[in-house]
Order: structure tokens, then sequence, then C-alpha cells
């Protein structure tokens, strides 16, 4: 178990301002002496509020269509791929960065490396996080909704084109996508003012036993439903074929290009790797076991989930012949849809956008706490002072999101999409692999904190130890592997606007 220090009460109390520009927080404690950081209760609040951030709509989402489109295993096996050799190493160089300067990506750079040369990297996590929970909270609401509309049966009856038209009754509705809005932001937000200890890891860690426990659950009615076997072997079984689609030789290249670009950018956003959302876990953890270990047992937890919720939306879609392949309506459309055929399918309906909810809830109780503790480090605020001004902040910032299916609906950019498209395309199509090139550039170059200092923390402690020989290839593979893929991710796109102009 890690050590378990008690939080202060208020968490971080008032800073001041030292040479270097950054807030130092001056500890509360009558002898005058610094507080001590808030920890985590124990290792296993660290795993499971750091595989908590990382599971989310990534897994129960994004996933599952996506693997649909890329021809079911085939696209699993390359996503493994990239997780292991992209996500894997990132997600140790984040936790160390934290551990090792025991501070939030707001100062965590500065302490390492006091040249001051990687500062601008600071805000990097801090607008990256801001950016995702300005449409992960509206989609976060839409989950909540659901949970409601089909407890109280209003989609008893309805065949996909009904359920389809109350999906697109609640976009269209600014005053009912902006109150589930609210009520996530005030939800998460109301789990961080607690602390640490009391808050953000007890909630969280109950959240996650219940998500796995649902989860559990509907695994059993999916593969148990007739016709099942089928939606089984197709989740299972690569079909390669699906990943070179195209009539010519320059299109199945293209398809497998896209393949390609969406198995990397899932693995970075599915853990939530580049904006920092893992590095602050780092810091609030002790040195007892190595990094290494404890990153594998977190990707494995993620990937457990990611591939355990094909298990429940691919035999569903299979029993009665819905295409597993439809886009993100899969879920918001096709599932509701499904489970109305299936004997107690209201129940076993509310369940599974529980299980959505609490996968959401989990990754923004988890961001929220990252700006939060950013804004303690970095400008000495209290932690209620930074809940209530951050709280304003993400409010104001995701009404565009909320807004952009109805009101702002006209707010597009071609090849890209709404307001939503928007920004998941600046996170996940920019911040996060780019935000992951500059933490490897961080901890294996002179320049930054340089490879013998990370392999040093990553190390400290009993467990796995992060594999030596695996320099080179962080330094010149990864970099080379994730520029390439990110220039492949805006081909489609250029053309699309070269063709406009």
């Amino acid at each position: 178990m890690a050590e378990a220090n008690q939080p202060n009460s208020g968490g971080a109390t008032s800073g001041a301002v030292r040479g270097s520009g950054a807030a130092e927080v001056a500890g509360a404690q009558a002898d005058g002496g610094i507080a001590k950081r808030e920890r985590f209760g124990s290792r296993l609040g660290f795993i499971l509020i750091s595989a908590g951030c990382a599971i989310g709509l990534g897994n129960v989402w994004r996933f599952p269509y996506i693997t649909g489109e890329y021809g079911g295993a085939a696209f699993v096996l390359m996503y493994l791929v990239f997780l292991v050799i992209l996500g894997l190493p990132v997600m140790v160089m984040e936790f160390a960065v934290g551990r090792a300067s025991q501070k939030s990506s707001a100062v965590a750079f500065d302490t390492l490396q006091p040249s001051r040369k990687w500062h601008w990297f600071s805000w990097w996590g801090y607008i990256g996080c801001m950016v995702l929970m300005m449409f992960y909270t509206t989609v976060g609401g839409w989950m909540l909704s659901f949970v409601v509309k089909m407890g109280t049966g209003a989609f008893n009856g309805l065949d996909s084109a009904g359920v389809g038209a109350v999906f697109n009754d609640m976009l269209a509705n600014p005053t009912e996508l902006v109150g589930w809005m609210l009520v996530v932001i005030v939800l998460g937000f109301l789990v961080c003012s607690l602390g640490l200890q009391k808050g953000v890891e007890r909630i969280t860690k109950v959240m996650m036993i219940c998500l796995l426990g649902i989860m559990a659950v509907l695994v059993v009615r999916a593969v148990t439903l007739p016709g099942g076997l089928e939606g089984l072997k197709f989740y299972l079984i690569p079909d390669f074929g699906k990943l070179f689609a195209g009539a010519t030789s320059a299109e199945q290249w293209a398809t497998f290009g896209d393949a390609v670009y969406a198995a990397m950018g899932q693995a970075f956003f599915t853990l939530s790797l580049g904006i920092s959302a893992m590095e602050i876990f780092g810091s609030y953890i002790g040195k007892e076991r190595s990094l290494t270990g404890e990153a594998l047992r977190i990707c494995g937890l993620d990937t457990a989930v990611a591939l355990v919720a094909g298990l429940i939306i691919f035999p569903a879609c299979f029993a009665f012949a819905v295409q597993p392949d439809s886009g993100p309506g899969l879920v918001f459309v096709t599932l509701p849809s499904v489970f109305n055929q299936m004997p107690m399918g209201q129940l076993w309906g509310a369940l599974f956008f529980v299980f959505m909810s609490f996968a959401a809830l989990s990754t923004i109780i988890a961001v929220f706490e990252n700006l939060i503790s950013w804004s303690m480090d970095k400008w000495g605020w209290t932690r209620k002072t930074a809940v209530a001004r951050t709280a304003i902040i993400v409010c104001v910032l995701s009404l565009p999101c909320a807004l952009g299916f109805n009101v702002l609906a006209g707010v597009q950019i071609p090849a890209i999409g709404d307001i939503q498209s928007i920004e998941d395309f600046i996170v996940s199509n920019n911040l996060l692999p780019l935000g992951s090139l500059f933490y490897v550039l961080f901890c294996v170059t002179k320049g930054g904190w340089g490879w013998d200092n990370f392999l040093v923390e990553a190390d400290t402690g009993k467990g796995i130890r992060f594999p030596r020989w695996s320099k080179l290839w962080l330094k010149f593979g990864i970099p080379a592997l994730i520029l390439v893929i990110f220039v492949m991710g805006y081909v489609p796109k250029i053309t699309v606007w070269l063709g406009m102009a």
C-alpha cells in the first residue's frame, strides 16, 4: 500500500510567488512550515483513479464504433500494438514527471529543468484538459439524460428511427443540453471540493467498483443472447480486409492510413495522455512501487474495460441484426432500440447508461482535479478558491458545445464538423499526440530532464523496471511515428480545404 499522508483541510493554502514566477504553496501550519502535499490514501486508490481517468468515453463510445468500422479484432490488434509501443511509455513518463517534482504540470517542468526552457509546456496540460472538458461535460450530460430516459421508459416501443428522434430532439433543445451539462459540472466539482482523499479518491473508487460490477452483469446478458455468437466472431476474429477496403490501391492504402491513425489516436485518447492528465496522479503517490509496473496495471485495466465493452455491444447488435459500425449513433440510437427488444430491456438499458455515466464522470472528476491542482500550484489558490473559479470557467467554456447542436448549429469547419467535433479534433488529433511527443523529448533529451534522471525515477521502488534498451526507440522511433501519423491525419482535411479554394 502507498503511504497515506492526510491532506490538510483546505488542500493547498495561500501561495507566495518566488523568483521563478511559480506559486510556492505556503503551509497554514502553526510552525510556519510548508504544508505537506496531499496523498492518495492507498495504492488501490491511485490505480483506480488513474484508470478512472483513462476509462471513459474512449472505451465505451469511441472504441466500439471505430472497431466496427475497421474490421473488429483486426483493429483491436493494431490498437494494442500502439498501446504498448506508444501509450505505455508516455504514461510512465507522465507519472515520473509528477512523482519526481511533487507538483502538477503548472510548475513540474521548471522544478525538474530550472533553465525554464520548458516553461511554456506547463500551459499545455491546462489548455488540453480545459478543451477536453469543453465537450466532455456535454457528452457526460447525454449519458445522465439517457439514464433517466431509459429508466422512465421514454424509449419503450420505439424502433431506431423513434429513438433517433428522441435523441435529435434532445440535441435541438438548448435548455435540456445546458441543464444536463451543468448537472455534470456541479457533481464533478462537488466531489473535488471535498479534497483528494475524502472526495476524489473515495467517490471514484466506489464508482469504479460499481462500473466493473455493472459491466460484468451486462456482459453475461449480452453473450447469452440468441444469435450473440456471431457478434463474438465479428469482434474476436480479425477481418484484415476491412483495413484495406477500397476499389483501387490508392483507396485501400488510404483506408489503412485512416485505420492506423484511428488506432494511434485511440491509444492516446483512451489513456488521456499528452495533456498531463496522468502527471498529477504521479505527484500524489510515494516511491514504494516502480512506475512501469503501476502503468502496466492501469493500462491493463483500461484495455480490459475497452475490450469488455465490445463484448457487451457486438453480441447485442448481432443478436438483433443491427450493424455495429454505425458511428457514434451506435450508443445513443442503436443500442436503446436493441435494449427495447430484450426481455427486461428497460432495466438492462438503464444499467448500461449508468455504466456509461460512471465511465464519463470518473474521467471528468479526474480532469477537474487536474485543473484544480494546476491552479493551486500556479497561482497559490486554496482548494476552495480553485474549485469555485475553475467551475465558473468550465461552465462558460462548455456552453459553445452544448449550444453547437442548436443555437450555434451553423458554426462548422469543413472536413471537421460542428463545435463538438472541432473541440474533439483539437484534443484528439493535436494536443494528445503532440503533447505525448513533448513528454518523450523532455524525458530522453539533454535539453530536457534527461534519460538518466527519468530512469532513476521510473525504477524507484519495487516492481518492473523500465527497459533501458528502449532509449533509441523512444528518442527516434516514437517521435517519427507520431509525426508521420499526425501528418496523415491532416491529409484528407487539407485535400478538402484545397478543393474548396
